[in-house]
C-alpha cells in the first residue's frame, strides 16, 4: 500500500484542527457579525423612534422648513458625496470589526493550548502513534491559527459588512430613499472588501512572534502555560527599564517594550503592526482621521505594510521558536 502524499496528510492534519476548534475558528466570528449585525437593528430602531418623535413635535427642519414626516432623501438631501462616502465607509468598517476581536483572543488562547494541552490530556499518545512527523502536526496548528483563522473572520467580515448593507437598504427605501444614491454607490465595498483579504498575509506574518512564543511556552511549560507566557515577557520588561539595560546600547526602555514584549504579546490584535508605521506619528498627528483610518484599510496600504523591516525580523524570530517548539515537543513526549 503507496504511503500517503505529504500534501494529503497535511490536508487532514488542518481538516483534524478544524474540526477540533471549530467553536472558535467558525461559530465565534460568526456568532460575533450575528452580534455586530444585531446592534445596527437595535441601533436602527432607536434612531427611527426619536426621528418619529422629533418629526411629530416638528423639530425636523431641513434649510428652516420643518418637515412633518420621517423623509430620507430630503432629510439627506443637503449632504456632499465625500460626506457620503466618508460615513458609509466609516460604518462598514465599524459593523466588521468585532469578528476580528474574537480572532485576537481565540488564536491567541488556541496558540497557548495547541501543544499543551495535547500533553495534558495525554491524547498526544495517540497522535504520535500515527505515521505524522512533529514538524507536520506543528506546522498544521501553524497554518490553523495564522492562516485558516483569519481567512475565516475576513470572510465573516465581508458578510457582516455586506449584511449592514442589505438592512439599511431596507430602512432607506422604505422611508423615501435611494438605497444605492446613498449607499451602495458612495460605499467603497470593492476596496474595503479587497482590503479585509490584503490583510491576512500582512496579519499571517505579524503575528508570527507571537504565535512562536505561545506555542514555544505551549511546548515547553509543564503546567500554567498562560503564566508563564505573560509573565517572561513582562519580567524581562520590568527587569530591562529598572536597571536600564538598554541604555548599555544607548536605546530606550521602551524600545525593549515595543518591540520585545509587545511583538511576544500582542501580535494577534489585528492592526497592530499600526503603530510600527514609519508615518504613525504622522497618523496620530493628523486632524483627519477618519480618511487615514479608511487609508489604511485599503489593499495599498495593506500590502505596503509587506516592507516594513520589522515585520520581516519579527517572521524570522518567529519561525525560530516554531522550530524549538517542533523539536520540545518531541523532548517533552519521550520524558
Amino acid at each position: 500500500m503507496a504511503a500517503p502524499h505529504p500534501t494529503h496528510t497535511f490536508k487532514l492534519l488542518l481538516k483534524r484542527e478544524f474540526w477540533e476548534h471549530r467553536g472558535g475558528f467558525f461559530w465565534a466570528p460568526i456568532i460575533a457579525g450575528g452580534i455586530s449585525l444585531l446592534l445596527t437593528l437595535m441601533g436602527i430602531v432607536v434612531l427611527l423612534i426619536l426621528g418619529h418623535k422629533a418629526a411629530a413635535a416638528g423639530e425636523l427642519q431641513v434649510d428652516g422648513v420643518t418637515i412633518n414626516g420621517l423623509d430620507i432623501a430630503l432629510l439627506t438631501g443637503q449632504l456632499k458625496p465625500e460626506d457620503l462616502r466618508t460615513g458609509a465607509d466609516i460604518l462598514l468598517l465599524t459593523n466588521s470589526v468585532l469578528p476580528y476581536v474574537v480572532l485576537m483572543f481565540v488564536v491567541f488562547f488556541y496558540c497557548l493550548g495547541s501543544l499543551y494541552d495535547e500533553r495534558k490530556d495525554r491524547s498526544v499518545l495517540f497522535w504520535k502513534s500515527l505515521p505524522v512527523s512533529d514538524t507536520e502536526t506543528v506546522l498544521s496548528k501553524l497554518a490553523s491559527a495564522v492562516l485558516i483563522a483569519p481567512i475565516i473572520a475576513g470572510l465573516v467580515a465581508i458578510a457582516t459588512m455586506i449584511g449592514f448593507l442589505v438592512m439599511v437598504s431596507v430602512v432607506i427605501a422604505i422611508y423615501g430613499g435611494n438605497p444605492f444614491t446613498l449607499l451602495w454607490g458612495p460605499a467603497h465595498l470593492g476596496t474595503l472588501v479587497l482590503g479585509h483579504l490584503s490583510w491576512i498575509p500582512v496579519y499571517a506574518l505579524w503575528a508570527l512572534p507571537t504565535v512562536g512564543w505561545l506555542m514555544l511556552c505551549s511546548a515547553w511549560a509543564r503546567s500554567k502555560p498562560f503564566l508563564w507566557a505573560i509573565m517572561v515577557p513582562l519580567f524581562a520588561g520590568i527587569f530591562v527599564a529598572w536597571f536600564d539595560v538598554m541604555e548599555l546600547f544607548d536605546m530606550q526602555s521602551g524600545w525593549f517594550w515595543a518591540n520585545v514584549v509587545g511583538r511576544l504579546l500582542l501580535g494577534t490584535v489585528p492592526g497592530a503592526h499600526l503603530p510600527y508605521r514609519g508615518d504613525a506619528d504622522h497618523m496620530l498627528q493628523n486632524h483627519d482621521g477618519v480618511e487615514a483610518v479608511l487609508r489604511e484599510a485599503s489593499p495599498i496600504a495593506m500590502l505596503n505594510s509587506l516592507s516594513m523591516p520589522e515585520l520581516w525580523i519579527g517572521a524570522v524570530a518567529g519561525a525560530a521558536m516554531i522550530f524549538v517548539a517542533i523539536r520540545l515537543r518531541r523532548w517533552r513526549d519521550e520524558g
